[in-house]
């Protein structure tokens, strides 16, 4: 994994205030799976000392601040597969956990054509203390948790949830679900078959974006140098807004996945 600027706690801590969270929350620590389900653009949250980032708070009920009813769909299918879960706890506005870090899009300043006052003009040292505080603390946990599944003599398979608008920039998007790779098809070929056999759902195969372009930082550091078989999944964000679209496309997902998961072969 690509190794963090080694920043002392007291930067990392200097972002929170008194009784908020850290950086991300592990669901199902226990489980003997060797399935990773990692969010990483779950929650809206804003550190209470970076005041909302300049922004009215409607911003943050849209899709440039998270990935709406991602946190809710991970935490039902860790609990139908078994699986650990790890969920971010912050606003991707602050800092894009999917993102390479100095890349332009990591901490935008435009996002989706809105204005991010709380982003522009960040000294070195702010930007260190975000990737201290959230991007290093999420990202070497999950290695952390890749790890365990290793040290029981398991291949870890890794799967990263996300939701994608239904329009975008004009276009009205068909897709129900995408599923995302670049060089491992290991899964995503197995997965795009099952799903596809039903003929009720639209199935994107690397859409509503390719895998490679813009390229994740999480499949790409933890899926693709690794080693491990990843994919990553986007469903239409209308889908799963509300409690019963969760619960039907996490029976989806869980349905065609766990059949996927008994008949691939893994070292």
């Amino acid at each position: 994994m690509d190794r963090p600027y080694t920043a002392p706690d007291s930067i990392a801590r200097s972002l929170f205030s008194p009784g908020e969270p850290p950086a991300w929350e592990e669901l199902n620590s226990d489980s003997p799976s060797p399935l990773l389900l990692v969010c990483d653009h779950a929650s809206n949250r804003v550190p209470l000392k970076l005041g909302h980032l300049g922004l009215d708070l409607n911003v943050f009920g849209l899709h440039v601040a998270y990935d709406i009813g991602c946190e809710k769909l991970t935490r039902l299918l860790s609990q139908q597969f078994n699986a650990t879960a790890l969920l971010a706890h912050y606003s991707r506005l602050v800092i894009d956990l999917n993102r390479h870090p100095g890349d332009g899009s990591s901490i935008p300043e435009v996002s989706d054509s809105i204005e991010i006052p709380g982003n522009h003009a960040l000294t070195p040292e702010q930007i260190r203390q975000r990737e201290a505080a959230l991007f290093w603390p999420y990202h070497n946990r999950i290695e952390q948790i890749l790890g365990r599944i290793c040290s029981r003599g398991q291949t870890p398979i890794l799967c990263s949830i996300h939701s994608f608008t239904p329009v975008f920039r004009g276009f009205q998007r068909p897709w129900h679900i995408g599923v995302l790779w670049d060089r491992d098809h290991r899964l995503s070929t197995p997965l795009l078959e099952s799903l596809n056999t039903t003929r009720q759902y639209c199935v994107g195969d690397n859409e509503p974006y390719h895998a490679r372009n813009p390229v994740g930082y999480t499949m790409d550091v933890h899926g693709e140098k690794n080693g491990y078989p990843h994919l990553l999944l986007e469903i239409r964000q209308d889908l799963i807004g509300h409690d019963d679209g969760v619960a039907e496309w996490a029976g989806i997902i869980h349905t065609h996945l766990r059949q996927v998961l008994a008949r691939v072969t893994l070292p």
